[in-house]
């Protein structure tokens, strides 16, 4: 028994299931002295398959094909019971239809880990039930057919493929699909005309049992496919294989299939219905793919997931020094060959656990050469390629020796022209030139001049110290020689090797060498369209001596470096014109109202964009009331700069005839829309009150203000977005808001909030974050630092805004309700009296008793004009702010006009009068009527009229108002 066991264990791993399971048969039958042994594996359910047989007829074994595992034969009673079983020959086989021989049979579980899968049987003869030595060595040969199932390699070819639901449909179209439906509970199965011819069963042989298909399989490819079943009934999954089966002519064909279980309401498996086809040309072209590879001049070696070798062409073989059967299943770093190899172990397992392919050259230890060994991952394995590339390798280093000089000069010329063509300014070029031409040539400074009338314009500087540089732009051109302007008038590259060389060629000049930290130089003249016009110097901190081929790469490198440089001095010129033309479109400086305290920011877009049309602007409107405006026209260059400069005066206009904003936006449309189709412009305007703290905020295209309350909340109001200016068709929609005192407005175009990389609302809730945060540690007491904080936190200076950006930070202040007074008035002419007595009495309650007799004669002349020329009602309303104001209502819009009024007219004298006492005045209309309006400083005017003087000046603008008069 022993030396069968020893026998059995020289079988190298990775024999076929069918070749374990005949010779574990053939050695057990031999050492019993039995008549023959059966192998059984476990279907899905309740069958067991036979899958190998010896000694036995097949009169014999068909009868035990199929055997029930729950019934009474002596493989099922060994699954049943977990141990081996005596059968003896008697009465319980008198039920099968074939007598057995023998004198019975003993049966053995096999097992897949703690799982029984199956039963070894042997029809005992003479010698009757096995001895205990017996049973032992059955359980031994056992184990090792164990061991050895585990150990099988799969059936070629793949059995977990993901088909894709196109592939699915081409498979479709191109073979002939069988369907299946197999009742898991009792075995019954249903194949559909294609599934019979598919698995080679005639109409008449097929019994409507899941048997009919165990019989059809390879007995090599059942156990694994049996398996896979299993798993994807038990996993819920979609169960595909690939395995061989029997055809109508007797061969084995390959199939596929592919099916999914149904569940019951408890989760027990009901159903699996599936499809199958043919796969024969995929095998054909993997058995001709496997012929290729077996012949390739490259070694080729496949592996498990465990490095066990399932495959090696000739030349692996030659290599490894083992033929493909010796080497199937040894683990692949166990074989000499590989352990000579150094670090190709440490390089296949750290490409394998980052499952990535990997290239990597090793050498061989027994001999001066190189191998390069190529890892690919798969997903049941590895590939690995290797080739002997000694020889490769020392022509590659010879070549690339004689080539590094050429190439190493491609790839700094292709460097500098990217990075010139992205160029766009003056200091972009010099530091393109610094970053691709400095570290290549080890040089330590580079400097750029340009011809400025008869001068030398310093452009840029690397490497020099500040004082040096500007010595350099302080001097004129020289008529003793310099070899900046010798370079320029020649047109020739100079280059100097040495502060001596430097000294000898220009003594006027020995000091500057030590001046500048410099020993040698290379002088390279810029010339563009046949016009030299400045001088590339490229210095270095040690006495050099440069060669032909690098006096030539740095003489191509200033005629690319002159190109770029015109250009960029064009746009630099162009650019700051356009800077200029759009920062005076702007407001110079921001006025200072009662109503609000505000600062803001134009930040224009990053290097490369031109000017765009971004604008704010607050101005200052009658009864102390403010407009806060910011636009964006839509395009960059300097037609969009003017736009917004027209934009921005015609706003100014517009709100000087104190028209409401959604009137003014409805202006605005006209102006831009005649501009053309392709004017577009967005606009926000915003008008606050402060003796009511309502704001009322129209906006054409425009993002929201942020509202910061004082208790730190910010608010977006979202009323319905009117199209942009152009395009919109009035009346604009007008939101009005209740403005708390101190409250916080920001306005701001959408550069601030949007970019390529961030949607304007996540830019308006960053916007929303900082502001929230600037009010909790007080940043928001300062508005120019706060507007520096805005400014770093959504526009950060490393980051290039490919848009302009404006926005305007206004704290919002209420006049004080001891600062107001109104008065409602008779319409006659008493009138002009009350509003005489209301205006002395409350100006002794604001200690303004000064401007009493001013005000006084306004007042008249206001309210008599109202009686004599307007209608009721009639109010009037003094607000005490940064000027005094008096306001005078009445239910007429009929607007007043100033006039000359000569010698000979009684009357038109009235609002001239209005005009010298007053530094401003107007009117503008109301809801019910209209507002006639004046300012006054808080302080007589040094030159003010005499008001006495003249009120007799103008009495004829008081006709009718004697009695008030007197």
């Amino acid at each position: 028994m022993n030396a069968r066991l020893a026998l059995l264990g020289t079988v190298a791993p990775g024999a076929t299931e069918s070749e374990v399971f005949r010779l574990a048969l053939g050695h057990v039958v031999g050492e019993l002295g039995a008549l023959g042994g059966t192998m059984h594996l476990r279907g899905p359910m309740s069958a067991l398959r036979l899958v190998s047989s010896v000694g036995l007829p097949p009169a014999l074994t068909r009868s035990w094909e199929i055997v029930d595992q729950e019934g009474p034969l002596a493989p099922a009673r060994a699954l049943q019971q977990g141990k081996g079983v005596w059968v003896a020959a008697g009465p319980d086989q008198a039920e099968r239809d074939v007598h057995w021989p023998g004198t019975g049979l003993a049966a053995l579980p096999v097992f897949s880990g703690r799982r029984s899968i199956g039963a070894l049987t042997v029809l005992a003869g003479e010698r009757g039930e096995p001895t205990p030595e017996h049973w032992d060595f059955l359980r031994d040969v056992v184990s090792w057919t164990e061991d050895r199932m585990t150990q099988a390699p799969p059936p070629s070819g793949p059995t977990q493929a993901e088909l894709s639901g196109e592939r699915l449909r081409q498979a479709l179209k191109e073979v002939q699909v069988g369907s299946w439906d197999w009742d898991i509970r009792n075995g019954d199965l249903i194949w559909d005309e294609a599934a019979l011819e598919l698995y080679g069963t005639p109409q008449a042989d097929f019994t409507g049992r899941i048997d009919n298909w165990m019989r059809i399989v390879h007995p090599d490819d059942l156990a694994p496919t049996l398996a896979a079943a299993q798993q994807a009934i038990l996993d819920h999954s979609v169960y595909e294989a690939e395995y061989r089966v029997r055809r109508l002519d007797g061969t084995w064909g390959w199939t596929q299939a592919r099916g999914r279980a149904t569940y019951d309401e408890q989760g027990e498996p009901l159903r699996m219905i599936g499809v199958g086809w043919e796969s024969d040309e995929s095998r054909s072209a993997l058995d001709a793919l496997s012929r290729a590879l077996r012949h390739m001049s490259d070694g080729f070696l496949a592996v498990d997931d465990e490095w066990r070798i399932t495959f090696a062409n000739l030349e692996a073989e030659r290599f490894l020094g083992f033929s493909e059967e010796e080497l199937f299943g040894r683990l692949l770093w166990d074989l000499p060959a590989m352990r000579e190899v150094p670090g190709v172990r440490d390089n296949c397992l750290e490409a394998a656990a980052e499952d990535r392919p990997a290239g990597f050259d090793v050498p061989l230890a027994a001999c001066e050469r190189r191998l390069h060994v190529r890892l690919v991952p798969g997903p049941d394995g590895h590939t690995l390629y290797f080739q002997d590339v000694t020889e490769k390798r020392r022509l590659a280093e010879e070549r690339q020796a004689a080539e590094r000089a050429a190439a190493e000069r491609m790839v700094r010329i292709a460097e500098l022209t990217t990075d010139l063509a992205k160029a766009t300014t003056s200091r972009d070029v010099v530091e393109a030139v610094a970053r691709r031409v400095l570290p290549p040539f080890a040089a330590a400074g580079l400097m750029v001049q340009a011809i400025e009338g008869n001068r030398l314009l310093h452009v840029g500087a690397v490497g020099y110290p500040e004082e040096f540089v500007a010595l350099l732009d302080s001097r004129p051109r020289s008529s003793a020689g310099d070899p900046a302007w010798d370079t320029i008038a020649s047109g020739v590259p100079l280059f100097m090797s040495s502060a001596h060389e430097y000294a000898a060629r220009y003594p006027a000049l020995a000091g500057f060498p030590a001046r500048g930290n410099k020993n040698s130089w290379a002088f390279l003249p810029m010339t563009a369209s046949g016009h030299t016009f400045g001088v590339c110097v490229v210095a270095f901190d040690r006495p050099r001596l440069l060669n032909d081929e690098e006096r030539a790469l740095l003489t191509t490198i200033s005629a690319l470096v002159a190109q770029s440089l015109e250009r960029a001095r064009l746009y630099d010129a162009e650019h700051t014109r356009s800077r200029e033309l759009q920062r005076s479109l702007l407001p110079q400086a921001l006025p200072d109202l009662p109503a609000c305290t505000a600062a803001a920011r134009y930040l224009p877009a990053g290097p490369g964009a031109d000017v765009g049309g971004d604008w704010y602007d607050i101005i200052p409107l009658s009864g102390g009331q403010v407009a806060l405006v910011v636009g964006d026209v839509m395009g960059h260059g300097l037609p969009e700069a003017a736009t917004m400069g027209r934009l921005r005066t015609a706003v100014h206009t517009l709100a000087d005839l104190e028209l409401p904003p959604d009137e003014i936006l409805g202006h605005l449309n006209d102006i831009v829309g005649g501009m053309g189709e392709a004017s577009y412009a967005t606009c926000l305007y915003a008008l606050y009150d402060p003796t009511t703290q309502v704001c009322s905020i129209a906006r054409a295209g425009h993002p929201p203000p942020a509202l910061v309350r004082p208790d730190g909340t910010v608010y977006f109001p979202e009323p319905d977005a009117d199209p942009p200016l152009g395009a919109a068709k009035p009346p604009f929609e007008t939101v009005e808001l209740e403005v708390p005192e101190g409250s916080l407005l920001v306005l701001y175009t959408d550069g601030l909030v949007e970019s390529a990389k961030r949607e304007i609302d996540e830019g308006m809730a960053d916007l929303a974050r900082l502001l929230s945060a600037a009010h909790a540690d007080g940043t928001t007491v300062d508005l120019e630092r706060l507007c520096d904080t805005l400014t770093a936190g959504l526009l950060p200076t490393d980051q290039q805004a490919a848009d302009d950006a404006a926005f305007l930070v206004a704290r919002l202040h209420a006049l004080p309700a001891e600062r107001m007074a109104s008065w409602p008035l008779p319409d006659d002419p008493r009138a002009a009296g009350q509003a005489r007595r209301h205006v002395r009495e409350q100006l002794a309650v604001w200690d303004l008793d000064d401007l009493a007799h001013t005000s006084e004669l306004l007042v008249s002349e206001l309210v008599g004009n109202v009686v004599r020329h307007a209608r009721g009602p009639i109010r009037l309303r003094l607000l005490h702010s940064a000027e005094l104001i008096c306001e005078v209502y009445d239910g007429s819009q009929t607007m007043p006009r100033i006039r000359r009024a000569t010698e000979t007219d009684e009357g038109g004298r009235g609002l001239q009068l209005i005009s010298a006492l007053t530094t401003r005045w107007g009117a503008r209309y109301t809801r019910t009527g209209k507002c006639i309006w004046t300012e006054q400083p808080l302080r007589p005017l040094e030159h003010q009229p005499d008001p006495v003087e003249a009120l007799f000046l103008n009495t004829a603008g008081l006709e009718g108002d004697w009695e008030a008069l007197l």
